[in-house]
């Protein structure tokens, strides 16, 4: 029979060996791990706008022949020598806004007209949330939108990853009549805004802490591009 020391021993050893072979694993999954993570973001960008490419290879080749990235600041100018796609969005909103670098992605349609992507990230129930909102070239209505989550509650907040909660979005505007920001509203179903109907989408049913997360997060996010918007439509101005 063999002494408790031998079996101690035996167990850290194979400890060792366990947590050794774990980090070769996983050091060696990283390219692919990183390589998923930006076919997932480019996928999302694209679903945005509509654009569905049905493999992998299809969407990293759609996204570059048809995606422009671009970096701005607070005061809507574009910062040269960096990449959108590397940015860290929630780092940057953890920054003073002057200092915020946000990236912006710029589809063009086959009809050549332009859809402007702003990214994303907030807050829900369980953890972060984010997505992505297309806006058409007058700067002011939603094209189309895409949320996803870490670990909210299936049937309940989970829901903001269906076309059922995304597809309202489409169409509609936010900034009103006089051209101030108003974002897209998400609120319970039968409450108003002030700002009118076209402004809004209902929240969740059960689901109110994520949706609460989403109008946040529209809000903090789509604000931050209206200097860029509105020196494009002053550009655009005989």
């Amino acid at each position: 029979m063999h002494s408790n020391n031998y079996t101690f021993a035996f167990a850290a050893i194979l400890t060792v060996i366990a947590a050794v072979l774990l980090a070769f694993a996983s050091e060696g999954l990283r390219p692919q791990q990183e390589a998923n993570v930006a076919l997932e973001k480019r996928s999302d960008i694209l679903r945005a706008v509509h654009a569905k490419p049905t493999n992998p290879n299809e969407v990293v080749t759609y996204y570059t022949q048809n995606v422009a990235e671009l970096v701005i600041n607070a005061k809507g100018e574009t910062i040269s020598g960096l990449k959108a796609f590397d940015l860290a969005l929630k780092d940057e909103y953890e920054k003073p806004e002057n200092e915020r670098q946000l990236p912006l992605y710029v589809y063009t349609g086959k009809d050549g007209k332009k859809y402007y992507v702003v990214p994303l990230h907030g807050v829900g129930l369980w953890g972060p949330i984010w997505g992505y909102v297309s806006v058409k070239d007058d700067f002011k209505t939603v094209y189309g939108a895409v949320f996803d989550h870490k670990g909210e509650t299936p049937g309940l907040g989970a829901e903001i990853s269906t076309d059922m909660f995304q597809k309202p979005f489409e169409g509609k505007t936010i900034v009103d009549e006089q051209n101030n920001f108003v974002s897209v509203r998400v609120v319970k179903k039968g409450q108003k805004v002030e700002a009118g109907p076209a402004h809004m989408v209902d929240a969740i049913s059960g689901g109110t802490i994520t949706s609460n997360g989403v109008d946040a997060m529209l809000s903090k996010c789509l604000k931050p591009y209206l200097p860029y918007f509105e020196k494009l439509t002053s550009n655009a101005k005989p």
